[in-house]
């Protein structure tokens, strides 16, 4: 079963369990799925989803952080159930090692010289790792191997 069809399940499960917060959060979802077939008028495969759901996070972890910098606990907390719920759909993270080895291959197989370079390794990493790294610390650990 493909992640759009899981998505589908999970949503008729929680409307049946009457679970309002995630219902809500994997509404959001297939809207912004459904957004993007209409946008681009292409049958979303499970790589647009990932795309989506990884761009979902990332709004929710800002807005954490602004709730919580303006003393908004309350709404912190409401997007904060909204990322676990969004964390579900994503494959299995890489550990720091694993994206450090990751990163040292890509230099080599680039053949980068300085950080002039840092363009060809993250267009080798962004396929391998998208969805699975945060791609902001994977840009991180790049630039700190192309400058030694």
């Amino acid at each position: 079963m493909g992640l759009k069809e899981q998505i589908t399940e999970d949503m008729k499960a929680a409307m049946r369990a009457k679970d309002a917060g995630k219902l809500g959060t994997i509404r959001l979802l297939t809207a912004a799925m459904k957004q993007k077939e209409v946008d681009e008028r292409v049958e979303i495969t499970d790589a647009h989803v990932l795309a989506i759901i990884e761009k979902m996070l990332k709004q929710r972890k800002d807005s954490i952080t602004q709730f919580e910098a303006g003393g908004r606990q309350d709404l912190a907390d409401i997007e904060k159930a909204e990322v676990l719920v969004l964390q579900t759909y994503m494959p299995a993270g890489f550990s720091d090692a694993e994206i450090a080895a990751a990163v040292a291959k890509a230099v080599v197989d680039s053949g980068a010289a300085g950080p002039q370079d840092m363009g060809k390794v993250m267009a080798i990493l962004k396929p391998a790792l998208a969805g699975r790294a945060d791609m902001t610390a994977v840009s991180g650990l790049v630039k700190a191997a192309l400058t030694k």
